[in-house]
């Protein structure tokens, strides 16, 4: 999967992509600049050494061919629903350590409101409809997919 940059209504979706490299809050804040936004909303997603009371040690992300565009959608359906200037949104495949950044989002507003709004609607969206599977390594040896149809 390559990262993309895509330009959806108004120039609002500035940054889409899914990466294998670790991601960079910084550049997803940059791709937020907005000259009328009053408010920037981040979101990071982290991998936690735990999963339903289980010791995790690691996990993998795999992404559906399909994933970039359907990242792409729920980008542009969150700028139409939202009065925001900016999006941006990045997602790690790949094989992943406790405490990497699995995904890194954002939005920007005029008000806060707005922007906690629609960074939550972002990333609620992303979980449903976005097809990335999650592959869990557990302490004891076991290990599990999380998120496959």
């Amino acid at each position: 999967m390559s990262p993309e940059v895509s330009a959806a209504p108004a120039a609002v979706v500035r940054l889409v992509g899914l990466r294998e490299q670790p991601l960079e809050l910084a550049e997803v804040v940059a791709a937020l600049d907005h000259p009328a936004s009053g408010a920037i909303d981040l979101f990071v997603g982290r991998v936690r050494d735990h999963d339903d009371g289980r010791g995790v040690t690691g996990l993998g992300y795999v992404a559906h061919p399909g994933a970039q565009a359907a990242l792409e959608a729920v980008c542009a359906e969150v700028a139409a629903d939202f009065d925001v200037q900016a999006i941006a949104v990045l997602h790690r495949t790949g094989d992943l350590a406790i405490g990497d950044a699995a995904v890194v989002l954002g939005t920007a507003a005029a008000h806060r409101g707005t922007a906690f709004d629609a960074s939550r609607a972002l990333i609620d969206r992303l979980k449903e409809r976005v097809p990335i599977w999650k592959h869990q390594l557990f302490a004891d040896g076991d290990a599990s997919w999380v998120g496959t149809p």
